[in-house]
């Protein structure tokens, strides 16, 4: 083997066929070595390397091929989804200029402010002694108004903003409230949303033809509980129960509904899963096959799994 040649002998031409040559050997040994940890880790019983794939971030960067550079796109037209107000600003020309028009220009900004309402309700006295009053305006709940309890509910449910924080956020913008009334405008009342969230349930179960399902641990009210996730590309259900057993999940399916039915469906599928001969024939030949409530069918479930029962 020739001894390696000085460098500063060498010409730039054949620097460059040496850096090449070397780099292509350090290739080589980085593949040798990586597929010798591979075999290593096979014997010993370990997981192999991850197949990572590359970014797409360095193909996002590259210019456009056919050597032509795309141009630049700018910042698209914003269109606002509330109403836009028109002002027109003024300016005091010099003699002899000529009106143009106008130029249009668009801000969106944002208006946090209380705003406090004295109602004065109309009472009248009836003939027959009976006092009518005006009612007030819908979404009113005590003495906050939908906008501010919209408000409250969107920063605490979207937000993820404590009770302590939205306090001082609403008492900063002049609103006088207290701990205990942010949270009666968070609890009390909410039927209005747990009947749309049932709703979103069912309709999306009957919709859908096809389902995923999920749950993760979770901190409900000061004790550990479990988030169940069910839906689809259409609709997402989240439910939070203090069990993941399957029973707990097949009551979320149930998606509130609170009878059961033994037709001719639930006989095949106890059949196919081989139900006791006996439960089934008791089942099929009982005259009853609607009930309203829990509590009926386990009457006639714990009869049909008595030993007694012939």
């Amino acid at each position: 083997m020739s001894s390696p040649k000085n460098p500063s002998d060498l010409s730039g031409v054949e620097l460059e066929g040496e850096v090449a040559a070397l780099r292509g050997e350090v290739s080589e040994l980085k593949l040798l070595v990586a597929a010798l940890r591979d075999e290593m880790a096979r014997l010993k019983g370990l997981k192999p390397r991850p197949a990572i794939k590359p970014s797409g971030m360095e193909k996002a960067s590259e210019p456009p091929r056919g050597g032509k550079r795309g141009k630049r796109r700018g910042r698209g037209k914003v269109t606002p989804r509330v109403a836009v107000e028109t002002e027109v600003l003024r300016v005091t020309p010099p003699p002899g200029s000529q009106f143009k028009g106008y130029e249009p220009y668009q801000v969106q900004d944002l208006v946090l402010t209380a705003r406090v309402v004295r109602y004065r309700r109309e009472r009248w006295l009836t003939p027959e002694g009976a006092t009518i009053v005006a009612p007030l305006p819908g979404g009113i709940r005590g003495h906050f108004g939908p906008e501010l309890r919209r408000f409250v509910l969107m920063q605490y449910h979207l937000g993820q903003v404590t009770v302590e924080r939205l306090v001082t956020q609403l008492q900063a913008f002049g609103v006088s409230i207290s701990k205990r009334h942010v949270m009666r405008l968070l609890i009390d009342r909410q039927d209005d949303f747990l009947a749309e969230d049932r709703e979103v349930l069912r309709a999306g179960l009957q919709t859908a033809a096809w389902i995923t399902v999920d749950d993760t641990g979770a901190r409900h009210r000061g004790s550990n509980a479990v988030c169940t996730q069910i839906g689809n590309d259409s609709f997402t259900w989240f439910g939070t129960t203090g069990s993941k057993s399957r029973l707990n999940f097949l009551e979320l399916l149930r998606a509130d509904h609170t009878d059961y039915v033994v037709n001719d469906a639930a006989l095949d599928y106890m059949r196919e899963h081989a139900l006791a001969s006996p439960i089934m024939r008791q089942l099929a030949g009982h005259p009853q096959r609607h009930f309203a409530s829990p509590a009926a069918w386990h009457i006639i479930s714990s009869s049909s799994a008595s030993p007694r029962c012939g």
